[in-house]
Parts: C-alpha cells; sequence; structure tokens
C-alpha cells in the first residue's frame, strides 16, 4: 500500500477533495510509514515544503485509528507569531476528523487558556516557556492536562538546539514523558542541516534506544560519511539554480537608495543583522518613498502583526526584517530576498534563500548589499561554505549546568517537593545533568534555594528573592533581556527600547526611532518603566545593546579559500564587488598562503598570528598560549596580535609545547548565562569557559602554522 492508501480515510477524503491534493509530496509521502508506526522522526525540506502537513496528517491518522483522547499532541515552535500563523491551518486540518487545535503562549488571555483547560483540545501549540509556566502553574493540574500525551512535534528543531532553549526543552519533555506515565513520540520538522542523524538522537533525550528515521528526500549527501556527520556535505536539490548576487554598496544610506530603485513593484524582504539597522534602514526607505513595514524582537506585538498582515496583502513593497522572518511565517508570495551585510550562518542564508521562489516560475534568489568593504568578504566566505555543498552541524552547547539548576527548581515548583535521593529519575540520562549535578543540589541548599525537611526538599528563600516575582515567571524562560521601557502612543503600543537612549544627555527634544517612525519623547515614568511619545517628522534615533557572536571557523576558512583566489559557485559579483574584493586580495596577499598558516615576525614591535580560525578558536589559542599572544587584545576572526619582542624561537617552542584551555572568564562575565547565580562560583565560571572557546580547531591552527615573514 502506498504512503497516500496508509492514512486515515477521512484524511485521504480531505487531501481529495478539500486540498485538490492528487498525491503527497515526497517528504510527506516518506513520512507516513515512521510516523504511523511511531518512530522518533526527524523531517528534513526546504522552507515552504510541506513539513507540518508532513507531520500532521499521519499524526491525525494515528489520533482517530487508536482513539487517542484529550492533548494528545504537542506542537513546539519557537516563535509565537510562528504559532498563531500555524494554528488556523493545523486546526482545520484537525476539523477534518472532528478534532481541534489550540494555541497557548504568553499572549494568550486568561479566557483563552480557561477554555482550553475546561475542553481540552486534541493539538496544543505552544513554546518551552509556556509549557514550563503550566508545568509550575498553580492554575493548571498538567496530570490532567496532559494524561493523554502521545507525541511532540518540534517545529524549528535546528532553532532550538543551538542553543539552550534546546536543553530547556528536552528536561520539559522528559517530566511530561513522566506525568503521563509514557514515552513520547518526538518529530522534528528542519530546514537543511548538516547533522541530521546527530539531531534526532539529541531530539530523543534519554529515550536513545526507541526506533529513529531521518526524512530527507530533498537533499543529496556526500562526502566522507552517509549519515551526514558534521564532516560531510549536505545541500538542498533546487530545480533551478538560485540567483545570488553580491555587491558592495558602501553605506545603509547607499543601501536604501538601491532598494528603492530596483523591482520596482515586487514584494520585497531584505534582513539586518540588528534591531537598530532595521530601524535606521526602514527610516531611510520611507524617506526615499517606499510602502516600508518593519519585524524586529523589540515591536510590540500588534505593530508586527499589522506589519506582516500589510505586507502579506502588498506587492510593491518592502518589509525590513530581523531573524523574527527567518523561519517559517507566512508573508505571502515573495518575489525577492536583499541581505544586508550576510547571515551569521550557512543555514540561516538556507532559512532566507528558501523564502524565495514558491510560485510556479519564479526562481530562489537572494541579492546580498554590502555595506563596509569587510562585508563583503564575510558575504563571499559564507557562500564560499554554501558552494561546496557545507552546512553547519548544530551543536547543541556544551555543558547545561544552569539549565539543571533551573530545572531543578522548577521540578520543586511543579511537585511541591522533590526526593533527596529521587529528583534525578524525573530526567533518566539526559544530559542536562552530568556528574556535577549532586553538587550543585548541595550548593541549592546550602545557598538557601532548597530548605530540606527530612527525605526532601522545598523552595527556600533566596529562590523566592531572586526568581519569585509573579509566581516565579522568571524561571519558565532560560534566555533572559536586559530592560527595556515599554513605548507608548497614546494608549498603543509601538514597542521597546533599551535605557541607554533615554539617559544620554541630548540637546533639544529626545527623540526616538521606532517601527521606521521618529517619535518625540514627551514622558518618562521611571518606575513603570514607560515612555509616552508622540510622532514626530525625523530626526529619531535607535540603539539597543547587544554583541554579536562571531564567525564560526569553517566561515573564516571560506574567506581565506575567496582570498587564495576561489570565486564561489553560482554567485555573480556586481563590478563594485569584485573591485573591492580585488583590493582586499591584494591587501591580503602577504599573510594569505595556501599551505601554511602564516606568523608576521615585525623587526619592531609586536607581531601576528593570522589563523582564519574564527573568535571561539582564538578565544582558546589566546588562553593558551599567554607567553606568545597578547592578553589585551579585542579578538577577532582572522588574526591574534602577538607579544612585542616575539623571536621565532619564541613561537616554535611556544607551539610545540602548548596545552590548549579553555578561555579565561570574568566575574562579570558569568552574569549573562542566567541562573548562573544558583551554581557554585567556580562550576559557572567553567560552565561559560567551555562555551566561549573551540580546543578542536585551535589544535588545527597550531599544526598548521609556519613563522614565514619577518620584516
Amino acid at each position: 500500500m502506498d504512503a497516500f492508501g496508509q492514512l486515515h480515510s477521512g484524511v485521504q477524503y480531505h487531501l481529495a477533495n478539500t486540498l485538490r491534493w492528487d498525491g503527497l509530496r515526497p517528504t510527506q509521502a516518506q513520512a507516513v510509514v515512521p510516523i504511523l508506526a511511531g518512530s522518533d522522526t526527524l523531517v528534513i525540506a526546504p522552507t515552504a515544503g510541506g513539513k507540518t502537513e508532513a507531520a500532521v496528517f499521519p499524526l491525525l491518522s494515528a489520533m482517530a485509528e487508536r482513539d487517542w483522547q484529550g492533548v494528545s499532541v504537542l506542537y513546539v515552535c519557537p516563535l509565537r507569531a510562528l504559532l498563531n500563523n500555524l494554528q488556523p491551518r493545523v486546526d482545520g486540518y484537525a476539523k477534518w476528523l472532528g478534532r481541534t487545535a489550540a494555541v497557548w503562549h504568553g499572549d494568550v488571555g486568561q479566557p483563552a487558556r480557561q477554555r482550553i483547560l475546561r475542553d481540552r483540545p486534541d493539538i496544543l501549540l505552544t513554546t518551552p516557556e509556556s509549557l514550563e509556566a503550566m508545568l509550575v502553574s498553580t492554575k493548571v493540574d498538567p496530570r490532567v492536562l496532559f494524561c493523554g500525551l502521545r507525541a511532540v512535534v518540534v517545529d524549528e528543531v535546528h532553532a532550538f538546539a543551538g542553543d539552550d532553549r534546546g536543553w530547556h526543552l528536552l528536561a520539559v519533555l522528559e517530566r511530561l514523558s513522566r506525568l503521563a506515565r509514557r514515552e513520547l513520540q518526538r518529530i522534528g520538522l528542519s530546514a537543511t542541516v548538516g547533522n541530521p542523524s546527530e539531531l534526532l538522537e539529541w531530539l530523543q533525550g534519554s529515550f536513545v534506544e526507541r526506533d529513529r528515521k531521518v526524512v530527507a528526500p530533498g537533499l543529496v549527501s556526500g562526502g566522507a560519511a552517509a549519515d551526514n556527520t558534521p564532516g560531510s556535505v549536505v545541500k538542498p536539490v533546487f530545480v533551478d539554480a538560485p540567483e545570488v548576487t553580491v555587491d558592495y554598496v558602501g553605506s545603509v544610506d547607499n543601501a536604501a537608495t538601491v532598494i528603492a530603485a530596483l523591482h520596482e513593484g515586487e514584494k520585497r524582504l531584505v534582513f539586518v543583522d540588528s534591531r537598530r539597522r532595521a530601524e535606521e534602514l526602514g527610516a531611510a526607505l520611507r524617506a526615499r518613498g517606499v510602502e516600508t513595514f518593519l519585524s524586529h524582537s523589540s515591536l510590540s506585538a500588534a505593530e508586527r502583526r499589522r506589519s506582516e498582515d500589510a505586507f502579506a496583502e502588498s506587492r510593491n513593497t518592502v518589509i525590513v526584517a530581523t531573524s523574527t522572518l527567518e523561519l517559517g511565517i507566512d508573508v505571502g508570495d515573495l518575489d525577492r530576498v536583499i541581505q544586508i551585510g550576510a547571515p551569521r550562518t550557512v543555514a540561516s542564508f538556507l532559512q532566507r534563500l528558501g523564502r524565495t521562489g514558491r510560485r510556479a516560475g519564479a526562481a530562489r534568489n537572494c541579492l546580498f548589499l554590502c555595506v563596509d568593504d569587510d562585508a563583503v568578504l564575510s558575504a563571499l566566505g559564507l557562500l564560499q561554505c554554501w558552494s561546496t555543498g557545507w552546512v553547519e552541524p548544530i551543536t547543541p552547547p556544551p555543558s547545561p549546568r544552569h539549565i539543571a539548576a533551573q530545572q531543578l527548581m522548577a521540578l520543586c515548583l511543579q511537585e511541591h517537593k522533590i526526593g533527596v535521593n529521587t529528583w534525578a529519575d524525573w530526567w533518566g540520562a539526559l544530559p542536562v545533568f552530568d556528574q556535577t549535578a549532586p553538587e550543585i543540589v548541595d550548593f541549592l541548599c546550602a545557598e538557601g534555594y532548597f530548605e530540606r525537611d527530612g527525605d526532601f526538599l522545598h523552595i527556600g528563600p533566596e529562590a523566592e528573592r531572586r526568581f519569585g516575582r509573579r509566581y516565579f515567571s522568571d524561571l519558565t524562560a532560560v534566555f533572559s533581556a536586559p530592560p527595556e521601557f515599554l513605548v507608548l502612543a497614546g494608549r498603543a503600543e509601538v514597542g521597546t527600547v533599551g535605557t541607554d537612549l533615554l539617559v544620554e544627555e541630548v540637546e533639544g527634544p529626545r527623540m526616538l526611532l521606532l517601527a521606521g517612525r521618529s517619535w518625540k519623547v514627551t514622558h518618562i515614568d521611571w518606575q513603570r518603566r514607560r515612555c509616552f511619545v508622540e510622532p514626530a517628522d525625523s530626526g529619531g534615533r535607535a540603539k539597543w545593546s547587544g554583541t554579536g557572536l562571531g564567525m564560526s571557523f569553517e566561515i573564516a576558512r571560506g574567506v581565506r579559500a575567496v582570498l587564495l583566489g576561489s570565486d564561489p559557485d553560482g554567485v555573480t559579483l556586481t563590478r563594485r564587488a569584485v573591485t573591492v574584493l580585488a583590493e582586499h586580495r591584494a591587501s591580503y596577499a602577504d599573510v594569505v598562503k595556501a599551505d601554511e598558516l602564516v606568523i608576521a615576525l615585525p623587526l619592531e614591535g609586536a607581531g601576528r598570528w593570522w589563523t582564519w580560525a574564527g573568535i571561539a578558536a582564538n578565544r582558546t589559542l589566546q588562553a593558551s598560549l599567554p607567553g606568545l599572544v597578547d592578553p589585551r587584545q579585542r579578538i577577532d576572526e582572522q588574526s591574534l596580535r602577538l607579544l612585542p619582542g616575539i623571536s621565532v624561537t619564541d613561537v616554535s617552542s611556544a607551539l610545540a609545547a602548548v596545552l590548549l584551555r579553555a578561555p579565561d572568564v570574568s566575574p562579570n562575565a558569568v552574569g549573562g548565562l542566567k541562573f548562573s547565580a544558583a551554581l557554585p562560583p567556580g562550576l559557572a565560571r567553567d560552565t561559560l569557559a567551555e562555551r566561549l572557546g573551540d580546543e578542536m580547531h585551535a589544535r588545527v591552527v597550531v599544526a598548521e602554522s609556519r613563522v614565514i615573514s619577518k620584516k
């Protein structure tokens, strides 16, 4: 029997008569058998490849055939907007079989939540943070709500796995499994990733012995390993080659001029690397008469929704977005994707490229507009990796010990107490907990986060003091954001801004740039953290705090390959970009060699070690070679400044005897690791240090380096 024939008859009927489909896509067809069999499954397909349907259709079939009752399927997404976008579609499919799907997240009001608790939907769409909030809430009985839970779909699973939200999600799923008293089938949905087998094994948590299957018919793999290990090559299969162009424009203002002049009458999605740049570009486009909308995390939900709805219904328009629109939120058919500078990863580029070319006869495309010389190199380095078929392996952050501390306190809230000798049963062999877990428990007890009563631990006064506001709402999210002020124009929420713009000295009225418009500040309520504004014609400024994560080893090596003469296949360079690239190749000619890495030692002053290793590996080298590398420098991706007076003998001796170690961590830096206060100080520093370095690639650099320049 073919895949279509294995679906429930009601699903078959509506596929043929409601959707008017004459069959399933290859991805959907290949997902039917493993999902119906109960296997843990990872479905990989490009954006708009039908991944949601690949999971939902067989799950609805299983739900009907096996008479699942109550909330039997969780659908977890990284973004609230994506949940809002998906819910009507998933609910429509569920109604084919007399079932329902509802959404629960931070923007959902109490009446809607009460309806869910009273009349449980069959599919609940939510975020990890909302799941945690449900588990610890005094208004929700999780044993009742989740007693029928059978399966969990994790959409955009790569977006979770790469940071601590993924560890948090896995820990919550382990607790849900034990509340439901059964193993939960886990289904991950993703675009192209470099290590799908490892990603699926990670998603299984402590249940790695279960059957698992990767479904990826839209990909071809090559290289050393067929299972797509980190050293292998994974490429999406496009019917036609994408149109990828790199241009150099020199400034954000010039980028606005180019965007305004190009592709008039088309719908254009422009990606930028920061909220500040989104605001500046949005204002510049509006000043040129271009209908422009914005989407970023500091805009209010209503403002983002207005932008996305208006953009979806328009044609001759531009939306400027940070990564908020990288994932699968539907903004209608796009004509063009434009990238200011370069995204940080090949995976992000593929997500963005996949937003185009969805209509018949339309080509996938991306135009890179580089606003400075270095951006040309960054873009070409990334595209060099992409053109060879390389995609980042998804690597969960190591040593999530602070998540272990958070989970212990969250479980104590959920159960009202935890057993001194039995708490570990809730998570099995999940790697969130390592050999340091007993030390963490002892610290939580000693510092008053827990109070001991015989064989049980209860929430203590220190946990109440640090995390107890609004019934421990701060414990439900593993990421933290700096405090921001709500910006109000009358009663309408515009978004939020940081304190920097509100405290710095200004001459004349204080002006803000938010939602692509200028605003005059009329009043600041410091106690309630509210900023009241009225519209202004111009003069607004945008500013948010934040730091980038830096370039990876592989993309830094892609830059090196480009400087050595490689031209990324399938990429067109404008004349301006060709000129900038030629200037770069000439200026770096003495420090980029094909067979070795250059250590340049001048006759006077400090030498430079051209590693092309990315920021993490360079941090490791700096920490490991204090007698060679200057500790007082800002680490970049390309090189390290050496101490003055270093000789060839000094370099040779240091490299021969080096013992690589994790970067040094200042006490102030540890504060950026949420829940670090609930860890022993030394353990908190070790945790952060292990995340900042890259010992594997630092070792590669040491082996390849030679002193070949002394001037």
